[in-house]
């Protein structure tokens, strides 16, 4: 009998024990959020650190630049460094594994390696010329036959009498595969090829008769060509009513861990997307 009661008093102290440890723990599982609801960045439950190589299209450059910047505030032991080169030459880097994360403006194509599309955004390609053109509003087959060199003079399409100056990018850029894929292929051999959104601009704020296509994101200090009696904004974008529509992408070689799943988390959550809106692409939730 007084063996029994032993036992039974040995166990009641060990659940007592037991209760007193776990206590705190339970208590600690509760995050106050009564309701559910996500909240607007990715949380971790350990301090991510590490560097982020990133490079590819310059349409998603300046978007995952200003994402990053934010991340990193949130996660200071990380440090993403982020550079251009163009939507092909971001595939090939993320495919040869001499780049973390690889950006593209683009689909990836079937020719091409088998990496993880992640998409953060959707843009428009804005068509654009000099602010003092007089013209403001062409369809998508003036434009093409201006591309392809069947007009060849502003004052056809309702401008001035001067010989128009055809500004493009150069092969693999994935805003040149994007005004392929929507307006024309056949883009005459004697325009200017320029390997970035930035050089776009430069050379159409610069000279009066040129027209180039570029991200909506670069558009701002030129004129943004209506096309097809439709205005490149977030909002004609969003409802699909813009023509000239992609999606931008960051690309894994592989499924992604650690920070570099944290980024790409980030990217797509709210505090992300908001940064996205904010600065004219069209978020994910539109």
């Amino acid at each position: 009998m007084s063996l029994i009661k032993t036992k039974a008093g040995y166990l009641v102290m060990l659940i007592c024990i037991l209760l007193l440890t776990l206590t705190p723990l339970l208590a600690g599982c509760d995050n106050g959020d009564e309701d559910g609801e996500p909240t607007a960045t990715p949380v971790t439950s350990f301090e991510l650190s590490g560097t982020i190589d990133e490079a590819g299209s310059t349409s998603v450059q300046p978007l995952a630049e200003l994402m990053a910047a934010d991340f990193m505030k949130i996660h200071p032991k990380v440090k993403i460094n982020i550079s251009g080169g163009g939507s092909s030459s971001g595939v090939k880097a993320c495919a040869a594994g001499t780049v973390d994360i690889g950006a593209a403006s683009r689909d990836i194509k079937i020719t091409e390696p088998d990496l993880i599309p992640h998409c953060i955004a959707r843009d428009a390609v804005a068509i654009a010329v000099h602010p003092s053109n007089p013209v403001s509003e062409l369809t998508v087959d003036q434009v093409a036959a201006i591309y392809e060199g069947t007009i060849n003079n502003w004052s056809e399409v309702g401008g001035n009498n001067e010989n128009i100056v055809v500004v493009s990018r150069e092969e693999g850029s994935g805003t040149r595969d994007c005004f392929e894929s929507k307006v024309t292929k056949d883009i005459k051999d004697d325009a200017l090829f320029y390997d970035s959104n930035g050089a776009v601009k430069t050379k159409v704020s610069s000279e009066s008769k040129a027209i180039g296509f570029l991200s909506l994101g670069y558009v701002e200090g030129l004129k943004a060509i209506t096309l097809d009696g439709v205005d490149p904004t977030p909002e004609s974008c969003a409802s699909g009513d813009y023509p000239v529509l992609r999606r931008l992408y960051l690309l894994t070689i592989e499924v992604p861990t650690g920070a570099i799943k944290a980024f790409l988390e980030f990217c797509r959550s709210e505090e992300g997307q908001a940064i996205a809106a904010s600065e004219g692409y069209i978020a994910l939730n539109k």
